[in-house]
């Protein structure tokens, strides 16, 4: 096979929860760009229309509708009417996250318990969905959102490090169980990029310097510079991968001294 059609994602059908915002809107325009035929799903109609919209300027076929990672019914009425719709889904990205910087101390039950639940359960729910009908067909690539915080600790986000710890292990658990039955499983890590969500935070701060100046390329990254990486785990270019966490980072863990 050619080096381009390794890539080429024509046709494919796949679905990016988290996908209308930051980066899972970057990801969800950067696989159709590739020729899937992509579904940014997520609980904000208003997001999921603007993101669809942007799927058809591509010339690729979408699916409008609102899902929530928490909800189990919901992750079930998406899969039923894409695959009715568009096809069997192919290739499962999984954005949806939420944070909190808080010292450990005052961070509530309620806000710990809503941060794992999003980050790692509802990654871990929607594999299941999702991941029943690519097992039965015996194929499928789910691609998972891990973080920097799976691999290093960060400061007053406790409950988001243990979720993003966490995703990176349930990648390598559903890798090894699934790879068997034809589903790879891996997970991008991103470094420090910035959203609309989290600019003003980045720009001008401690924080955000700290995080530059750990990054030996000295800069934050682009959300489109993720888009290779998601379209590399989807492709047939990734064939005999599975279970890896992709770091995409700017060279943050592997820094040590950087001057």
């Amino acid at each position: 096979m050619s080096a381009p059609r390794l890539f080429d994602l024509s046709d494919r059908v796949a679905v990016v929860l988290g996908g209308t915002t930051g980066i899972g809107r970057a990801l969800s325009r950067g696989l159709a760009e590739a020729g899937a035929y992509v579904v940014a799903s997520a609980r904000r109609a208003e997001q999921v229309a603007a993101a669809s919209d942007e799927i058809r300027a591509c010339g690729r076929a979408t699916v409008e509708q609102t899902c929530d990672v928490l909800d189990h019914e919901s992750l079930l009425a998406l899969r039923e009417r894409v695959e009715n719709e568009l096809g069997p889904v192919a290739i499962l990205v999984n954005c949806a996250g939420v944070t909190r910087r808080q010292p450990s101390l005052e961070v509530s039950a309620e806000d710990w318990q809503r941060i794992l639940d999003t980050n790692l359960t509802g990654t871990f729910r929607a594999c299941q969905v999702f991941g029943e009908t690519m097992l039965a067909r015996g194929a499928g690539r789910i691609v998972n959102i891990a973080s920097l915080a799976s691999f290093v600790g960060l400061f007053e986000v406790a409950a988001y490090t243990a979720s993003k710890a966490g995703v990176a292990g349930l990648t390598r658990a559903l890798a090894v169980e699934w790879a068997p039955r034809g589903v790879a499983v891996n997970a991008i890590a991103p470094g420090v990029f910035e959203t609309d969500l989290n600019r003003d935070l980045l720009r001008g701060t401690e924080r955000g310097r700290e995080f530059r100046a750990r990054t030996p390329m000295g800069r934050f990254g682009a959300v489109e510079e993720l888009v290779g990486a998601a379209i590399f785990l989807a492709s047939d270019a990734a064939g005999f991968v599975t279970g890896e966490v992709l770091a995409v980072d700017g060279g943050f863990l592997a820094s040590g001294v950087n001057q």
